[in-house]
């Protein structure tokens, strides 16, 4: 169903898309240090609230993602676009919601997450929830938007509108934080204003009638219940899969704080470096919904199974090369960071393990993306839930308080966590063309 221009020109922009988003995330942090330390500080705080949502969101993305590709490969493009709506609806009916409750609760919730922090933090904090918030509807219609463009095959027209939001984020941090010496006001009034940008963009693009998939009015966003079943039934295991391990993720964070501030340190570089290898996986995992959708929605399940076991190998593939240059690169990547030589030591020592284990990763995590397109999403969700607080998480606790290995004995959890999650999902990707389900 597929050539191979077809998958090039999917899977390509994807990549740079993720590439350019971890890139512009770097320049950010650093910009934001140029404010201050309490700035940073808030800003942190309000980060990761913020990823929680936006993970969310992006899940429920994924849910009608995977609808709209199985109506295009049913060859039901009215379908598809009714589908389309519901998403869209869907999506920015839950943002507004969550901007809402972050208006109205701002300091009183940011403090009963984090405590009481000092007081110029938590008044930054506050300042930046307040404008990051007024955002999330706008993020929310671009994330439905930049999935449906997925879900038709073309992901060169996400790419590019994320190109010209992140670039236009930058080049607004850069005149008013170093141009106006703004405050944490000049982090957040770009953010917005790139992100509304970027939502009026992709509400114009996907009108276009030559479109398989598009939304052209208001009327097309009234609720019709079947069809928001049938996007939820993948959206909210994957929400709430991608909920829970961000949860675990702030829980793991918790434990290392214990360990002093060279394990602190070491740990924030190490997770912050190996973000650079998922993203060949990131990229391929989102392909597959779309190609493995179409397949599923066509009845072609055998080729769905195909296509993915390709997309793991090109997984691979691109892994020997990311992770073969950061295992050379290790020791002047880390030394950018100004780590004391202990830290630095360890946080290389943290990379070279990490490389090592992404030989199974791709098995992790790339793969269940085949059984969401099958509509296995509910199967995926109890896997990744139950791995990431049993073995992950639980197993983080017994090496770092029961046998004190150190920091290192978080990465020696999170290493159980992906072996585990290896053997259930590889066995039920066995048994996926009999379990593979249509709309």
């Amino acid at each position: 169903m597929f050539s191979r221009n077809d998958l090039i020109r999917l899977l390509v922009p994807l990549i740079i898309e993720q590439v350019l988003a971890v890139l512009v995330g770097m320049v950010d942090v650093v910009m934001v240090a140029a404010v201050g330390e309490t700035a940073v500080s808030g800003v942190a705080l309000v980060d990761s609230v913020s990823l929680l949502v936006i993970q969310v969101l992006a899940a429920l993305a994924t849910g009608g993602a995977v609808v709209c590709s199985q109506y295009i490969g049913k060859k039901q493009p009215e379908e598809a676009c009714r589908a389309a709506g519901q998403l869209v609806m869907i999506t920015l009916t839950g943002a507004a919601g969550i901007a809402l409750i972050a208006l109205i609760g701002n300091r009183g919730l940011l403090e009963l997450i984090f405590g009481q922090a000092e007081e110029a933090v938590m008044d930054n904090a506050a300042i930046y929830f307040r404008l990051t918030a007024l955002s999330y509807p706008f993020l929310a219609l671009y994330n439905s938007c930049a999935a449906l463009y997925r879900s038709m095959g073309n992901s060169r027209v996400s790419m590019t509108v994320s190109l010209m939001m992140n670039g236009l984020n930058v080049v607004g941090n850069a005149i008013c934080i170093f141009g106006l010496h703004m405050g944490v006001e000049g982090v957040a009034i770009p953010t917005l204003i790139s992100r509304v940008f970027a939502a009026v963009v992709m509400t114009v693009l996907i009108r276009k009638p030559e479109n398989a998939i598009r939304v052209t009015s208001w009327q097309e966003l009234r609720p019709e219940l079947s069809m928001i079943k049938k996007i939820l039934v993948v959206g909210i295991p994957s929400g709430l899969e991608t909920g829970i391990f961000q949860f675990g993720k702030i829980a793991l964070q918790s434990l290392v704080s214990t360990l002093g501030t060279t394990a602190i340190a070491s740990f924030a570089v190490a997770s912050n470096l190996v973000t650079l290898q998922y993203l060949p996986g990131n990229a391929l995992g989102l392909g597959m919904i779309t190609i493995v959708g179409q397949c599923v929605g066509a009845g072609e399940v055998k080729q769905a199974k195909q296509y993915a076991k390709k997309l793991i190998l090109l997984n691979y593939g691109l892994l020997v090369v990311v992770c073969g240059c950061m295992t050379l690169g290790s020791r002047p990547i880390v030394g950018m960071y100004n780590l004391s030589p202990g830290a630095a030591e360890l946080a290389r020592s943290m990379i070279l393990l990490h490389a090592c284990a992404m030989s199974i990763w791709p098995l992790a995590f790339t793969l269940p993306n085949a059984l969401r397109a099958g509509l296995d999403a509910k199967f995926t969700m109890k896997v990744s839930v139950f791995s990431m607080w049993v073995f992950r998480i639980g197993f983080a606790y017994l090496f770092v308080k029961v046998w004190n290995v150190g920091v290192m004995g978080v990465w020696f959890g999170m290493f159980i966590d992906w072996i585990f999650r290896v053997i259930l999902f590889v066995g039920r990707f066995r048994g996926f063309t009999s379990r593979a389900r249509q709309i």
